[in-house]
């Protein structure tokens, strides 16, 4: 257990941006999850909009280190692909 005041600070900090960064984590996996199941219903105005509304969430996370950019990168580009495909 923290004995020193900046080590118990330290622990308060890291509980917090676990918080933050599940949460962060949770939505991007909701919006990814909605683009997903546009695309299987076949529907690509609707995938397309789930997308658009989806790409700065996840951009986000990847800024804050919540996810590795390439990740994002890849999983923008794969989803990008799947709504190509449907035309």
């Amino acid at each position: 257990m923290a004995n020193h005041k900046s080590a118990k600070k330290r622990i308060r900090q890291t509980i917090r941006r676990a918080d933050v960064n599940g949460a962060r984590r949770s939505s991007v996996r909701t919006a990814i999850k909605a683009v997903e199941s546009a695309i299987a219903a076949g529907d690509k105005p609707a995938a397309e909009a789930a997308l658009k509304a989806a790409e700065p969430t996840m951009m986000r996370g990847a800024q804050l280190g919540v996810f590795h950019k390439n990740t994002v990168a890849r999983k923008v580009s794969r989803l990008s692909a799947g709504i190509k495909a449907l035309a």
